[in-house]
């Protein structure tokens, strides 16, 4: 079962999260890797004008991409400092990291998806997620599974309090 929460230490300032990530798949491994930006895309950010909704990742000969992440442009940047605000953007890893995620994306058929997208230390982080889609029948029987869950905690609340 996929973790409820991101693993993000208390620090970190997430920007934008992918909620519907974690219902249209099932989350396998997570990892974290830096993303290159301009700066006007970090000032963006930094405002909150970032969507990752349709977003997702993908590997290149050795590099890894994410496309379709919307960056608002920002409203000083015109002229020089402005970019396309769906271009896609490289993520830093390992070499060997990226080799191991595109084997397994090309082998498994799994999907990489950006789960979070935060600042860590003062640098733009993407949290990347190797992720299997889920069928319909799936997505119902993770959300029995998760009220079911979600009742028994509740009970057990009540239960300790008497």
């Amino acid at each position: 079962m996929p973790p409820k929460h991101t693993g993000l230490a208390a620090g970190h300032k997430i920007v934008a999260q992918n909620r519907k990530a974690r219902h249209d798949y099932e989350i396998l491994q997570t990892v974290e890797a830096g993303i290159v930006l301009a700066g006007s895309e970090v000032k963006s950010m930094r405002a909150g004008g970032v969507q990752l909704r349709d977003a997702y990742a993908r590997t290149d000969g050795d590099e890894l991409w994410l496309f379709s992440m919307h960056v608002v442009p920002y409203i000083f940047a015109n002229g020089f400092g402005a970019v396309d605000p769906d271009r896609r953007r490289k993520l830093l890893l390992h070499r060997r990291q990226i080799e191991d995620l595109g084997t397994r994306v090309s082998r498994d058929h799994l999907a990489l998806v950006p789960l979070a997208l935060y600042f860590k230390d003062g640098r733009a982080k993407v949290e990347l997620a190797l992720g299997r889609g889920r069928r319909t029948y799936d997505k119902r029987h993770a959300i029995a599974k998760r009220d079911a869950d979600r009742d028994l905690a509740r009970a057990a609340s009540v239960r300790r309090r008497d």
